[in-house]
């Protein structure tokens, strides 16, 4: 689904929070990277960033596939990679789709950063 406006996934009475998170990682493209914070301010809880975390944690649970290798923390590390089938998942993803890891850092962080407030408005 492709997202045209941020007001889309602003907080809305009985919305899930969980569902507008997967809806903005859904559009990372492959080979960029956003962060828990990026995600919390652009659907309008921007004080929300563990809550984001925890939203990247049970994401397997979906029904679709979300690409939750692709949401580091605000320095570019692979905070969330415990929460992979297998601790390198995330870096092996990450390193498929041409981003370096070094040390659980992506190398060239800016780089490779995705802002969702300049790419989805």
């Amino acid at each position: 689904m492709e997202i045209r406006s941020k007001n889309r996934l602003k907080k809305s009475k009985g919305d899930n929070f969980f569902e507008r998170v997967y809806e903005v990682v859904k559009c990372i493209p492959a080979g960029r990277v956003t962060t828990y914070g990026a995600i919390a301010r652009f659907i309008g809880s921007p004080q929300a960033s563990r809550m984001v975390g925890w939203a990247m944690n049970s994401s397997h649970l979906h029904t679709e596939s979300i690409p939750a290798h692709r949401v580091v923390n605000r320095n570019g590390m692979l905070t969330g990679k415990h929460h992979f089938r297998h601790e390198n998942l995330m870096q092996e993803l990450l390193e498929s789709e041409g981003i370096v890891v070094e040390d659980d850092r992506i190398t060239g962080f800016g780089k490779h950063f995705w802002d969702p407030y300049k790419e989805l408005i």
